[in-house]
C-alpha cells in the first residue's frame, strides 16, 4: 500500500481542535499526517495538558513517510494573536481560514490524499469580517465546486441532506427538482467511486410530515419530489421513497439502506447524533478530494482540560484513511 500524506486541520485555536490533533502522538498510521496549524501555539498546548511530543516541521520535498508514535508534523501557519484556551480572538479569524485554504489547495495539487477538519467557530471567522458559512461551503469555493452533499455517517447509518445551513422557511422553496436531481447525482456517484458500491440503495425523506399525507399537509411531495425520483429511476438508481421522516429510521428499512438522503439539516441530523454522537463523521460529497470532519464543535469549556473525548476526530481520520486507500 502506498504511504500518502493526510491534512489535518487543528480548527479553531482556542477550542479543542488542538487537542484532538495532539492526541495523534499516541497513535501510529501507515499514511504521513500532517497537521496545518501554529506550530508553537501546538507546543504551548502539548504542555499544558503533560503530551511529550516531538514537532517536526513539514517538508513538501520529502518523501511521505508513516506516521510514527511521539512525532507531529507540522505544517506551520502563524497566527495573528496568541491563544488564549477557551477564549475566543477575532484576530484568529483569518489564520483558521489561512489552514483551510492550504489544506484545499493542498489536496488540489495531489500533495494530500484527503482533508480532516478540526471544528471551527463561525462566529468568530464572520467578526473577523469574512462571510463564513461552514467547511462544506469553503471547500466548494476553493475548489470551483458548483454544488456538494452534506453527509454524517456513524456506524450502521448515513444521512445526506438536500439542503444544509439554511433557515427553515427557505428550505421549500430550495427544494427544486433541479437542485434535488443535482443533489442525487452526486450522491449516487461518490457512493459508487468513494465507498466503492456497486448500486447503492438511496433512502429519501419526504419534506412534510408524513410525506405530506397525498397532498393534505403539502404539496412538494406529489409536486417536486416524486416526480424527480421517478425520473431519476429510469435512469437506473436504486431510490425508495420520498418516505416520512419520522418512520424511515426504522431498522427495516436502516437494514436495507445504504444512506438516508434529508430534505434539511434538521430533519435527519438529530437521529445521527442520537445513534452516534462522538462517534460519527461529516463526510463532503462532490468535492474533487476527500474530505471529513468532526461532528462537533469547539467546546471551549473542554479545550485544554485533558477531559476531550477523541472519538469523533479518530471516526473521521479512519473514513478518511479507509477512502484514500479505496480510491488507490
Amino acid at each position: 500500500m502506498t504511504c500518502k500524506r493526510i491534512v489535518i486541520t487543528a480548527g479553531e485555536p482556542a477550542g479543542v481542535g488542538p487537542d484532538l490533533v495532539l492526541a495523534l502522538a499516541n497513535s501510529e498510521s501507515n499514511h504521513q499526517l500532517v497537521v496545518c496549524a501554529d506550530k508553537q501555539m501546538l507546543a504551548d498546548r502539548a504542555k499544558h495538558l503533560g503530551i511529550d511530543v516531538v514537532l517536526i516541521d513539514y517538508d513538501a520535498d520529502a518523501q511521505a513517510q508513516p506516521h510514527t508514535k511521539g512525532t507531529l508534523i507540522v505544517d506551520h501557519i502563524p497566527m495573528a494573536a496568541p491563544a488564549v484556551i477557551g477564549e475566543l480572538n477575532e484576530a484568529n479569524g483569518h489564520y483558521v481560514l489561512k489552514t483551510l485554504e492550504r489544506a484545499a489547495q493542498g489536496c488540489l495539487s495531489d500533495e494530500f490524499g484527503a482533508i480532516v477538519t478540526g471544528p471551527v467557530h463561525k462566529g468568530v471567522i464572520n467578526r473577523a469580517g469574512v462571510a463564513f458559512s461552514g467547511h462544506t461551503e469553503f471547500f466548494a469555493e476553493q475548489s470551483n465546486t458548483p454544488l456538494v452533499v452534506m453527509m454524517l455517517a456513524t456506524e450502521g447509518l448515513r444521512v445526506a441532506l438536500v439542503t444544509t445551513h439554511i433557515p427553515l422557511a427557505y428550505v421549500s422553496k430550495a427544494v427544486t427538482e433541479e437542485r434535488l436531481t443535482s443533489i442525487m447525482h452526486i450522491l449516487h456517484q461518490d457512493m459508487v467511486s468513494k465507498f466503492a458500491l456497486t448500486n447503492p440503495k438511496i433512502y429519501v425523506c419526504g419534506l412534510n410530515p408524513h410525506a405530506g399525507e397525498d397532498g393534505c399537509l403539502g404539496t412538494e411531495e406529489i409536486d417536486t419530489i416524486e416526480p424527480t425520483l421517478d425520473k431519476l429511476r429510469t435512469k437506473g438508481m436504486d431510490i425508495v421513497g420520498p418516505l416520512p421522516a419520522d418512520t424511515i429510521f426504522n431498522q427495516k428499512y436502516l437494514e436495507d439502506a445504504d444512506v438516508v438522503l434529508g430534505m434539511y439539516h434538521d430533519q435527519v441530523l438529530p437521529v445521527l447524533k442520537y445513534k452516534g454522537f462522538g462517534n460519527s463523521v461529516n463526510i463532503t460529497l462532490g468535492l474533487p478530494f476527500i474530505r471529513t470532519s468532526v461532528d462537533h464543535g469547539t467546546a471551549l469549556d473542554l479545550a485544554g482540560t485533558g477531559q476531550v473525548d477523541p472519538g469523533s476526530f479518530q471516526t473521521a481520520l479512519s473514513h478518511a484513511i479507509e477512502l484514500v486507500e479505496k480510491k488507490q
